[in-house]
């Protein structure tokens, strides 16, 4: 009976700690994006109105004051950090008029929630804009046990679409 139980616990540490990681590197998520050509690297600083409606998505102050992102054309990818429970996620964003085309989780740090990096979960933000008062124009379906991340990921998608309307 102790030998499971030790079993048990030991797999749930394994599970926990190889979910932390990162999954792709921002170039690699570049390069994926504009198919081999990364343009040149942009910024969007934040002005005061700008800084406002971020701090309003992500009920607090953000960590920045100007956000990269790259362009061809009339898409945009994006690479964005925003905190799950204690530590950052770090999230690609592809935009193409307006509409998401990908997210992806390229980092995770924290040992919850790692649920959010599967594809099954990101696809939902597929074709997903904002509306006038920033809010993502389609519902996203919660994981039990990852609230948190899952709120970022959300927050992260509002950023990355609210500021590529800036452009």
């Amino acid at each position: 009976m102790k030998r499971i139980l030790l079993l048990i616990i030991a797999v749930f540490f394994f599970q926990a700690a190889s979910a932390r990681g990162v999954y792709q590197t921002p170039e690699a998520f570049l390069k994926h994006a504009f198919n081999g050509n990364i343009p040149p690297l942009s910024s969007v600083w934040l002005t005061k109105k700008k800084k406002q409606v971020i701090t309003d998505i992500l009920q607090h102050n953000p960590s920045f004051i100007r956000v990269k992102y790259w362009q061809n054309g009339s898409k945009t990818a994006w690479v964005l950090n925003e905190i799950g429970k204690e530590k950052p996620i770090t999230v690609g964003v592809i935009i193409e008029t307006g509409k998401i085309q990908q997210l992806k989780v390229l980092s995770f740090r924290e040992s919850r929630g790692w649920e959010v990096k599967h594809a099954f979960f990101t696809r939902q933000f597929d074709n997903i804009g904002i509306n006038d008062k920033q809010q993502l124009d389609k519902p996203i379906d919660g994981i039990s046990g990852a609230t948190l991340s899952v709120r970022a990921l959300k927050k992260i998608a509002r950023i990355a679409l609210y500021l590529e309307q800036q452009l």
